[in-house]
């Protein structure tokens, strides 16, 4: 018999409906909230997988009729899941996976539809909290109700689960899961927000807009990282409205759960000491050996050779291990010496201290044809990260159920992770949960540290080269250095390091820039992504079940001191970046008087063609706000054409009478003139007439310049003479400063 449960808690009316629709299924709910319903079942299977794992799938699907909306595309029906509906539901199998007990290994599905939607309604805490209740009040043994919570910060204040509208004006987008004793998984991202005030650079025209290529104007934008001390903040507010949250809901739930099946758990707890005592008397050199492969290719294959070995002994002969139990019991014999090691000797598998951070290398701008690249190494782990700089119909498209039109996304990062960088032998697919997981981690690090004006895409792509622990982190360094590669107007560097924990009752170690061996074996992923200044973005996933705030904040505490480690390192590597100037893409906006637009275009469009061919550019015109956009492959034709744009304005603007004759210019004539503009390759000088040339950085001496600001500044007059001209291109060669 159907019933209705209501729960008002942390701002929000919720209306669960059990047993009225999907009584087939283990556990099925029906949540209300506003005009928004979701469907969460819980499904299992009768028989037990053999292998030694939990065999959990969760699917999240966003119907499109629950918007009022038809799906588009030539098939008119939903199909693969877009990227929200993947991390959405890598977040309820984070959150849930840590409830079912040791041993459980029959195959189970967790299926939420969203069946009605509402603009208002943040649907993913909605779809979790439909999830646990589903789950809690099913026949399977799960005894806890997991509740979801997001917090915003507005105008300073934390605010608990803000609407849809509230979250636009945040600064902090905080989503937290957990029980009523304890926190079981963290997603957090900062949002910048924009400064009022405009810095200009070395703008030729008081009324440039913002260049990201070459800084002509930065605006600056507030990155707003939250410190250690907010986070914690931020944190006990999400802790407390959960842990109110579950109660209510066990409260409200716990009459109507479903009889506990009788189900069998595999005995994970059956260690075969005497086979441990055998292992660690005859096989315990083998297996530090093994630990000491760094490798996870070469470990696993070193750990596998010796069960075979202790295999082929008389006494497990004798005593009937068979192979699979004496490859668990290497295995976990491995897991108690690392674990041993870290808290007992505090040294960890590969000689560090618990602080220490792997040997870091850096490589800027190393493939000559790309836009930007950098090689990021940090142990054994590397990543090869890329920048791509587009335009116009680059951005990624995606559509949001409540949304009728579609969204368009200027930023990507995209993390892909082939096999050999675990030096495994496996096919390439399709990025999968785990690959759009750290992509969109890596994204939220690095978004609020830039800033891109509508008409900019940037594709950022992330190569594992190697893997040994948090490739993901070494996305998030690699990424912020590229985009500094690629000329993008970085307002911070992000460092990102994973964070471990090891617990043994009362004995604890927190583990910096942890390996893959820590992770598989340690209690906690903990991964935290900053400026020198505070936290962009945070995930963490607790294996234990819970987490003191003690330990947090001192986990915090070491990952802040790694991260200023890292980010010394990568601040030198930027100093020495030199841009792909071959490769780069350049782009200029500004603004001009729509008046002047006539002579730009020319009858029937003649003249703003002959620009487009004659500089190979393309150039866009805005009449109703005066702004001119020119892009090129080659940055000092798009400069000249800028500069011929200008030249065609400003001749449009002289009245009749007063329009004087250009001079005539040609190679090796000797100008006195003064230095107008500056950019990273070169200087613009002011000739007769008014007519700019190019002064390129390598025509200002015979040894090599850095920076051109080591040789000129804006206003220096200058002795050079004309190497060439090329239609309004005129080249210059510096001939001495007067």
């Amino acid at each position: 018999m159907s019933c209705t449960v209501t729960v008002t808690v942390n701002n929000k009316e919720e209306i669960y409906e059990i047993d009225k629709v999907a009584r087939q299924a283990a556990g099925a709910v029906l949540l209300r909230e506003k005009n928004a319903v979701v469907l969460a079942t819980v499904s299992r299977d009768e028989e037990m997988v053999e292998e030694d794992f939990l065999p959990l799938t969760v699917q999240y699907i966003e119907k499109s009729y629950a918007a009022a909306r038809i799906p588009g595309g030539f098939i008119k029906r939903e199909t693969k899941p877009g990227d929200f509906e993947t991390l959405t539901s890598r977040i309820i199998d984070r959150s849930l996976r840590p409830l079912f007990p040791k041993g459980y290994a029959y195959p189970t599905q967790i299926v939420v539809f969203v069946l009605s939607a509402d603009p208002e309604v943040d649907l993913q805490t909605m779809a979790l909290n439909a999830s646990s209740a589903a789950l809690y009040l099913s026949d399977l043994p799960v005894e806890k109700s997991v509740a979801a919570v997001r917090i915003g910060r507005i105008d300073g204040e934390f605010v608990v689960n803000p609407t849809k509208s509230e979250l636009a004006k945040s600064t902090l987008d905080l989503y937290v899961s957990g029980t009523k004793e304890e926190l079981l998984m963290i997603e957090m991202r900062s949002i910048a927000t924009d400064k009022v005030e405009v810095v200009p650079m070395t703008a030729p025209d008081p009324l440039m807009v913002p260049d990201l290529l070459t800084d002509d104007i930065v605006e600056e934008h507030d990155v707003n990282e939250l410190t250690n001390d907010e986070m914690l903040e931020a944190l006990e507010i999400a802790s407390d409205a959960i842990a109110k949250a579950s109660a209510d809901y066990e409260k409200g739930f716990s009459s109507l759960k479903k009889p506990i099946a009788d189900l069998k758990l595999k005995n994970v707890e059956e260690t075969f000491e005497s086979l441990l005592v055998y292992i660690d008397e005859f096989y315990k050199d083998d297996v530090y050996d093994a630990i000491n492969q760094m490798a996870k290719s070469e470990r696993a294959t070193h750990l596998k050779k010796i069960a075979e070995k202790i295999a082929q002994d008389d006494i497990a002969r004798e005593e009937g291990w068979d192979e699979d139990v004496i490859m668990k019991m290497v295995d976990r014999y491995k897991r108690d010496v690392v674990r041993k090691m870290i808290l007992e000797e505090r040294k960890r598998a590969d000689g560090r201290g618990l602080k220490e951070v792997r040997p870091i290398e850096i490589e800027t701008n190393i493939l000559p044809s790309v836009h930007s690249s950098c090689l990021f190494t940090r142990g054994q782990t590397q990543a090869l990260v890329t920048v791509t700089l587009g335009s116009g119909k680059d951005a990624q498209m995606y559509d949001l159920l409540t949304d009728k039109e579609a969204h368009y996304e200027n930023f990507m990062v995209h993390y892909n992770f082939p096999g050999f960088s675990v030096g495994e032998a496996s096919p390439l697919r399709p990025p999968g949960r785990r690959e759009l997981g750290h992509g969109n981690l890596a994204k939220r690090a690095l978004e609020p540290t830039i800033r891109l004006d509508k008409d900019q895409k940037v594709r950022v792509v992330s190569e594992v080269l190697e893997s040994n622990g948090s490739s993901s982190m070494a996305t998030v360094c690699g990424g912020s250095l590229a985009l500094k590669a690629a000329g993008i107007a970085v307002q911070k560097l992000v460092a990102g390091v994973a964070m471990g924990l090891v617990v043994e009752g009362d004995q604890y170690a927190i583990l910096t820039d942890i390996m893959g061996l820590e992770d598989h074996d340690g209690d906690m992923d903990f991964k935290v992504a900053g400026t020198k200044d505070g936290i962009t973005a945070l995930q963490m996933d607790i294996k234990l079940g819970g987490i003191d705030k003690n330990t947090l904040k001192e986990a915090l505490d070491q990952a802040a001191e790694a991260r200023l480690h890292i980010l010394e390192i990568m601040e030198e590597a930027a100093e020495k970046i030199s841009l792909n100037e071959k490769a780069l893409p350049s782009r200029s906006v500004f603004s001009l008087d729509p008046s002047t637009f006539g002579a730009i275009i020319g009858q029937a469009g003649k003249t703003i063609k002959e620009i487009i061919e004659k500089f190979e550019v393309s150039v866009d015109l805005d009449k109703e706000t005066g702004k001119v956009k020119v892009e090129g492959s080659d940055k000092v034709q798009v400069s000249a054409a800028c500069d011929y744009i200008r030249e065609l304005a400003s001749k449009k603007r002289e009245p009749r009478g007063h329009r004087g004759k250009s001079p005539h210019f040609e190679a090796g004539q000797i100008f006195d003139g003064e230095v107008k503009r500056i950019v990273d390759f070169g200087a613009f000088v002011e000739l007769p007439g008014g007519v700019d040339g190019l002064l390129h950085i390598s025509k200002l001496s015979d040894e090599r310049v850095d920076r051109v600001t080591d040789i000129l500044q804006i206003g220096d007059r200058v002795k050079v003479k004309i190497l060439s001209v090329k239609g309004h291109k005129i080249e210059l060669e510096l001939i001495e400063k007067i």
